[in-house]
């Protein structure tokens, strides 16, 4: 049976990514795939962009949970898809969305570290730039792989990446395995290149 390799780019704040993020966990119990988990960041995305100030608050407070996993995935990454989990339990099902500020998260990421046993000093990464060079290296892999009109998450099946897919619920079973086939039997099309409609319902988280 054929191992398929799958690469995660995701950012822990955004309810779409962690839907689709729980979709490729589901995947993994049904289908032979390796995930590679790497951070990208939302707030790389809009660094410099003429955007609303409420926004750039949400922008602010979305580097502290980017910057603690680029440091996590450069000296421990065997617990990237590990703190991921928790972290992003902690923020969607657990209702600590939508932090503004820079800060914001710094109580949710002290959790998640401590959930998965990871020194608590990662969490110093999150208020300063000592990891910015590398977050924003590995921001830039996906943008080079799907283009920069497009937000988070990127996923690549084998050697094809496209910005999503966007799910709004978390299918199980073999219905997350009938969507990956799908989307694998579209990334190995060289000429395809977008799906999309109009979303009428917010993350099911």
């Amino acid at each position: 049976m054929t191992t398929h390799q799958v690469t995660f780019w995701f950012d822990a704040t955004c309810p779409f990514c962690w839907v689709t993020s729980r979709w490729i966990k589901e995947v993994e119990k049904v289908r032979d795939i390796q995930v590679n988990w790497v951070p990208m960041s939302l707030a790389v995305l809009n660094d410099g962009r003429d955007l609303p100030a409420n926004y750039l608050k949400y922008m602010e407070a979305a580097w502290g949970p980017a910057r603690v996993f680029a440091a996590v995935k450069a000296e421990r990454p065997d617990k990237v898809d590990e703190l991921y989990t928790a972290m992003g339990t902690i923020i969607h099902p657990g209702h600590q969305s939508g932090k503004r500020g820079f800060g914001g998260y710094d109580a949710v990421i002290a959790q998640a570290l401590e959930q998965v046993g990871l020194p608590a000093s990662f969490a110093d990464y999150a208020n300063t730039d000592a990891y910015d060079e590398r977050l924003r290296a590995y921001h830039q892999q996906a943008m080079d792989e799907v283009g920069d009109d497009v937000g988070t998450p990127i996923v690549k099946i084998g050697d094809v990446a496209f910005f999503g897919p966007v799910l709004t619920r978390v299918p199980t079973g073999e219905e997350a395995a009938k969507i990956f086939d799908g989307a694998q039997a579209l990334a190995s099309y060289p000429h395809f290149f977008e799906l999309k409609r109009s979303r009428t319902e917010a993350p099911k988280v």
